[in-house]
């Protein structure tokens, strides 16, 4: 069953100890936006079709990124089109999203996710995987 979107943005601003919703979704539209350019094909269908419309729809427009972020770099990417945000916010917001992202799935498609990315995803998705 597909989350509803305001049970996500409640999860997210539970995560991130936001002050307001707007501030969650906010981050929900970066790291989506981000994430959207860094997973693609089935992977990115399916993990889009676990998740409410306004997250797919964001996490299915981006074009394919160029190149592959590590995952620090990916948190500086977030950094940068977070008004405000600072290297260690972007973790914080990037953690709430994709934990909740998470959550919404299941661990073979989190796994495929992951295999898409380079190292270090996992803990931003808060899914440690073994080494």
């Amino acid at each position: 069953m597909v989350m509803r979107w305001d049970a996500f943005l409640a999860a997210v601003q539970e995560r991130g100890e936001y002050p307001s919703s707007k501030e969650a979704e906010r981050a929900v539209r970066v790291v989506l936006a981000l994430l959207g350019a860094h997973v693609v094909g089935s992977e990115r269908a399916e993990l889009a079709a676990r998740l409410p419309e306004t997250c797919a729809l964001v996490l299915l427009n981006p074009l394919p990124a160029a190149e592959p972020l590590t995952a620090d770099r990916f948190v500086q990417a977030a950094a940068a089109w977070i008004q405000g945000a600072t290297d260690e916010t972007a973790q914080w917001d990037v953690g709430a999203v994709l934990s909740v992202v998470a959550d919404a799935t299941d661990e073979d498609l989190m796994r495929r996710v992951l295999l898409q990315l380079p190292p270090g995803y996992d803990l931003l998705f808060g899914r440690p995987q073994p080494v």
